[in-house]
């Protein structure tokens, strides 16, 4: 939400999709059994996965090819290179914001030494980081784009708190019943994209409306 500022052309769902795509694309390799994830309650305080194998989609070498692919399809549709170079660091900064949460599971390349500064093994400093966050990026789209109609505002915010109301269950709720079911949901995480879409359909850039008007 917060490139929006920097990256005003690319659709809030094409933001979305660049930032969540590392684990957009897990839950599919999960279930090939080509990546490796056990649930282990305990194993961090706030996430009870156990990230076993996963360089294909968590790898910093991963992350900079889905990246450099993200950002050359999206610049082949869109001729746009300053929103190609943004989405491009968004994906990796999925990456890096994960080196800060993970305890030491993220390799560089598959097979190399796997690293983490292991926020996750503290709640409350988790709960302050996640949230400044997230609030930080809601607030900055939320005073970069105006609603078009009354869908923009309703859509935005019913948004918003959905992704609190997930995270909390994450955080707070029962561990997942199995590994197919963790995946699936992940899958289903696809239907946030489509409402990010949906959301930039009945808003506008700030800016974009200011050269309109």
């Amino acid at each position: 939400m917060a490139a929006k500022k920097v990256a005003p052309r690319p659709s809030l769902g094409t933001l979305v999709l660049a930032a969540q795509l590392l684990d957009g694309i897990w839950p599919v390799f999960a279930l090939l059994g080509w990546e490796e994830v056990a649930i282990v309650p305990g194993i961090t305080t706030v996430t009870p996965l156990d990230f076993r194998w996963y360089p294909y989609t968590h790898s910093l070498l991963a992350a900079l090819v889905w990246a450099g692919l993200t950002a050359g399809i999206y610049f082949v549709l869109r001729r746009d290179p300053s929103g190609a170079r943004w989405l491009a660091a968004l994906v990796v900064s999925h990456w890096l914001l994960d080196l800060i949460a993970h305890r030491p599971d993220l390799p560089l390349w598959p097979g190399s030494p796997r690293f983490g500064l292991g926020l996750w093994n503290s709640l409350p400093a988790t709960l302050i980081v996640e949230f400044g966050l997230f609030g930080l990026g809601a607030w900055i789209y939320a005073s970069e784009t105006r609603a078009r109609d009354r869908w923009g505002t309703i859509l935005f915010w019913g948004f918003v708190v959905v992704l609190v109301a997930l995270y909390l269950g994450a955080v707070f709720g029962p561990p997942p019943p199995s590994v197919k079911a963790l995946a699936l949901s992940g899958i289903l995480g696809w239907l946030l994209v489509a409402w990010a879409y949906w959301i930039d359909r009945h808003r506008v850039a700030v800016r974009t409306a200011a050269v309109q008007a």
